[in-house]
């Protein structure tokens, strides 16, 4: 909290059973404590979401890893030909970052796109039309929410279905995650949820903004997902302990997109100052942040969910709270 939010919740589930803690307020100006398990925004972490329901349509045979995006897109992207599968999941296509075309805060531009319903279409023009990030793909890496949105409408091509329906058909419905929905364009955070903020710039400085309801659209597959840290754990342990993918793809997810680098096909990994590696993701909707780990055999796991006041960069604390988490 002292680094910069507003309020945070978490869950460790390990040997020792399960321990939730909550700190800070649910909604400034009041004393609202945190609900323990209530819903958030949880960003990037969707991506995981996506990745393993494209990693399942291979194992199926419906998909490949080095079909090209030209394959199931045609004419969607320039030079789609070039472009892999493999190269969106882990970020190697080289592809502009749509995100970085939008207004953000704290202009008050941002809040003029609140209530804007985006298509994966119009997000994806306004990636092409800017220069690559890098050319060939495959050859460096650069963090690209495009890629993601190209892989929802990909898993549309494959299964005729929403990439939504396929993470609830797939993910969601068979590990009973009661608090998990992807909300599409639905503005609202249902049950129980600290509210969220962003720095606006105002007459007299910048203030946070209440921005809880907005639509999720523009985050669309690469971060739209609204979950809970009870979910989360359990999604990320099912992962890792081989119940979603089989053993050969969830070694594809493990492994680098390049290397020196620590995120592989749609999970990232870090190590703790004690030498533990863990594997999951985190992510970032602008008034919520999270992170959801756990170790290799998925025996323990964190997810750690805040909303922030933009203070400071909350990454050092949540570093050491992993460090405690599994360290001690």
């Amino acid at each position: 909290m002292a680094t910069g939010a507003v309020g945070a919740l978490a869950e460790m589930r390990g040997a020792d059973g399960v321990w939730r803690g909550v700190s800070g307020v649910a909604e400034l100006g009041t004393t609202r404590p945190v609900p323990d398990g209530g819903r958030f925004r949880a960003g990037s972490i969707t991506k995981t979401f996506v990745a393993t329901v494209v990693l399942q349509l291979v194992d199926e045979g419906r998909l490949r890893l080095d079909d090209t995006v030209e394959k199931w897109l045609p004419g969607v992207v320039p030079d789609g030909h070039g472009i892999t599968l493999r190269q969106l999941l882990n970020h190697t296509s080289g592809l502009y970052d749509y995100r970085r075309t939008l207004p953000m805060p704290p202009g008050q531009e941002f809040l003029a796109n609140r209530w804007r319903t985006w298509t994966a279409a119009e997000l994806v023009q306004r990636a092409v039309a800017e220069a690559p990030a890098f050319e060939p793909p495959g050859s460096d890496y650069s963090y690209s929410n495009t890629g993601y949105v190209l892989l929802g409408q990909i898993i549309e091509e494959a299964t005729g279905r929403a990439y939504g329906e396929e993470i609830e058909r797939r993910i969601v419905r068979p590990l009973r995650l009661r608090g998990t929905s992807l909300p599409g364009t639905s503005p609202r955070i249902e049950g129980p949820h600290p509210r969220g903020y962003v720095p606006i710039e105002q007459g007299d400085g910048t203030h946070l903004v209440e921005y809880t309801e907005m639509n999720p659209s523009v985050m669309g597959a690469g971060g739209e997902i609204i979950s809970t840290t009870k979910d989360l754990n359990r999604f990320v342990a099912a992962l890792l302990d081989g119940r979603l993918l089989p053993g050969h793809l969830l070694t594809e997810m493990k492994t680098p997109a390049v290397a020196g680098r620590d995120y592989g096909l749609g999970l990232a990994w870090k190590d703790t100052s004690c030498g533990v590696r863990l594997y999951g993701n985190d992510g970032d909707a602008l008034a919520y942040q999270a992170w959801s780990f756990a170790t290799e055999d998925g025996r323990r796991q964190v997810t750690v969910a805040l909303t922030p006041d933009f203070r400071g960069d909350p990454d050092d604390a949540v570093d050491a709270f992993l460090d405690q988490a599994f360290c001690d």
